[in-house]
């Protein structure tokens, strides 16, 4: 069974790079109150963005050391990928053929890492390149900065975008960056697909997959 939020609840993310921690914290608070009991039973709380979940596993534990809710949900918090291969390690039940080029998401691959995203890629069939990229250059906001637009660019440039423009027409491009998926939209005209979709897509097709 999936617990779902019944309201919208914000991370604060976006607080941080302009230096608003006290609203930050306030967010932080409204999460842990509104996950209160799901957290106090210890139920795992799965983020599908990287940049959310590096949050809850970093920032939060900084902001509120001693509160014991916070300590919770930073050892509940897990990525997709991550919850699937330690609690559903036979998932997915079934292959499919494809080929992905997979970006990894910089809080992704500086906090969680990537194992768990490739382990579940091969399970499900995929000859996976996953890509030594870096940051995509986007940043949250800071691609959107006129006068931090051509390092953005040049940042992506270096490996990320000329290997989106390369890759196969039928490959698939995944990285659970939401940031990233802009970056590689703006700079290809490619879409670049959360793990989650591919994983959907799976699920509603056999033998083989395309984009």
């Amino acid at each position: 069974m999936v617990i779902c939020a019944r309201r919208p609840l914000c991370c604060g993310r976006p607080l941080y790079d302009f230096g608003m921690l006290e609203k930050a914290k306030d967010n932080l608070r409204q999460i842990m109150s509104a996950l209160g009991t799901p957290i106090d039973a210890g139920l795992p709380i799965v983020v599908l963005e990287p940049s959310c979940a590096s949050v809850f596993r970093d920032e939060l534990h900084n902001l509120f050391p001693s509160n014991q809710r916070a300590h919770r949900l930073r050892s509940q918090t897990f990525l997709l990928s991550e919850f699937l291969q330690r609690y559903a390690p036979n998932y997915p039940p079934s292959k499919c053929s494809m080929r992905v080029l997979l970006h990894g998401h910089c809080h992704q691959k500086a906090l969680m890492k990537m194992d768990h995203e490739e382990g579940l890629l091969r399970q499900l069939g995929a000859e996976v390149q996953s890509l030594d990229s870096g940051c995509c250059g986007m940043a949250g906001p800071f691609g959107f900065q006129k006068d931090k637009f051509a390092v953005s660019q040049a940042v992506a440039e270096r490996v990320l975008l000329p290997a989106v423009r390369n890759a196969a027409q039928k490959t698939l491009i995944v990285t659970d960056g939401f940031s990233c998926r802009e970056q590689i939209m703006q700079g290809t005209g490619k879409r670049a697909i959360h793990l989650a979709e591919v994983l959907k897509m799976a699920l509603n097709r056999k033998g083989s997959l395309e984009q």
